[in-house]
């Protein structure tokens, strides 16, 4: 791909992804790659030991979210609001969803209806690239977000909706009930409760190259 040069200007350049990299890693005959060789090792240990016991990557999970600095309450309510997610694709998936572009034009309609943004525009609304968005929201975001997502699997049980359409039609409606919860707390509180700020409080600089602590 093409990537700016020392002279300004945009030159074609060899580029790799993280597999990539690791793969290139593993085929270089250097002790000094040997570090990084043992742990992409033990990497691998862990991920079979979690296909026995898959409560290990839920623990690994909760570790690295302290590890991060999230308090306890978040950590818990995280942890639900992922088994939430999972039981929810799962009733759009009895509903006729099977492709990954469709979860995501539902996902989408949600966060469309309650905080009129995508979660692509969510994301670059709070700065994030890679990061995870539901990670990186306030807890009263969070709230919003599975109550529209709660919402979504009492309407389907009611309505028993099939195929895109139908379940776009009841993911407007899940994601209204977070709107009128939104809105009606945001005129007592007399502010908005979507904020931009990412848990971590960084964000990226223009050169897209560096990230900035604004600890």
């Amino acid at each position: 791909m093409k990537l700016k040069a020392s002279d300004g200007k945009y030159r074609m350049t060899d580029v790799v992804d993280i597999e990539g990299m690791f793969r290139i890693i593993e085929s270089v005959p250097s002790k000094n790659a040997e570090p990084i060789k043992q742990w992409l090792a033990k990497l691998g240990k862990e991920r079979i030991d979690e296909v026995f016991d898959p409560s290990i990557a839920v623990q690994r999970s909760i570790d690295l979210y302290r590890a991060k600095g999230y308090d306890e309450t978040w950590i818990t309510r995280r942890v639900k609001g992922i088994q939430d997610r999972k039981s929810l694709t799962d009733v759009w998936k009895d509903s006729g969803i099977t492709e990954p572009k469709e979860y995501a034009i539902l996902t989408n309609e949600i966060y469309k209806e309650w905080s009129n943004m995508t979660a692509k525009e969510y994301r670059e609304f709070k700065g994030l690239r890679k990061e995870s968005l539901r990670d990186n929201m306030s807890r009263m975001e969070v709230i919003l977000a599975d109550l529209g997502e709660e919402a979504i699997k009492e309407l389907a049980k009611e309505h028993k909706p099939f195929g895109l359409k139908q379940n776009k039609q009841i993911a407007k409606m899940g994601g209204n009930t977070a709107k009128v919860a939104r809105e009606d707390l945001e005129k007592k509180l007399g502010k908005s409760v979507i904020t931009n700020e990412n848990r971590l409080n960084y964000k990226y600089i223009d050169n897209k190259e560096k990230i900035e602590n604004t600890n």
